[in-house]
C-alpha cells in the first residue's frame, strides 16, 4: 500500500525524473538514502516501471496535432493495427475506446501532404473522423 511520502515521491518524479535524491528527499522530507529506498521499492514493486523524456515533437517539425477516430468494418482489426506499427513515427498514441469507433489515434504530421498521404493510405483497412488541434 501506497503512504502519503510515495504518492510524493512519484509526482515529484512524474515532474523531474532526473532529480537528484538528495533534492527529492528535501521535497518529502526525508534523507536522500531514505528517499532512494523509497524508489527502489516502488521500481521492484512495479509501481515505477520506468523514465522517459518528454520531447516537443513541434520543435522537430511535427507541428500538425490530430486525433483520428477510427471505425473499422470488420471485427478483424489485424490489418490496421499492422498498418499503423509501420506508421509510428507519426502516431503518439493509439487507444482501444468504446463508443463511436474502435480507435482514437493521436498523431503530429510535419505536413498537410504527408498527413493525407497517411489518411490515403489509413482509409484502406478502415474509416476515420479527424480532429485538428487548434490549441492547446
Amino acid at each position: 500500500m501506497l503512504d502519503h511520502t510515495d504518492m510524493k515521491i512519484i509526482e515529484e518524479l512524474s515532474k523531474n525524473s532526473r532529480i537528484k535524491m538528495k533534492e527529492l528527499g528535501e521535497l518529502v522530507h526525508l534523507t536522500g538514502p531514505a528517499t532512494s529506498a523509497r524508489v527502489v521499492k516502488l521500481e521492484e514493486n512495479g509501481v515505477i516501471e520506468g523514465y522517459t523524456i518528454k520531447v516537443n515533437r513541434g520543435k522537430l517539425g511535427y507541428n500538425i496535432h490530430a486525433f483520428i477516430t477510427i471505425i473499422t468494418e470488420s471485427i478483424f482489426h489485424q490489418p490496421y493495427l499492422s498498418f499503423i506499427k509501420t506508421k509510428d513515427k507519426y502516431i503518439i498514441n493509439n487507444y482501444k475506446i468504446s463508443g463511436d469507433g474502435c480507435y482514437i489515434l493521436e498523431c503530429q504530421f510535419p505536413s498537410t501532404e504527408i498527413m493525407n498521404k497517411f489518411l490515403e493510405e489509413l482509409n484502406e483497412y478502415a474509416n476515420y473522423k479527424l480532429s485538428i488541434v487548434i490549441d492547446k
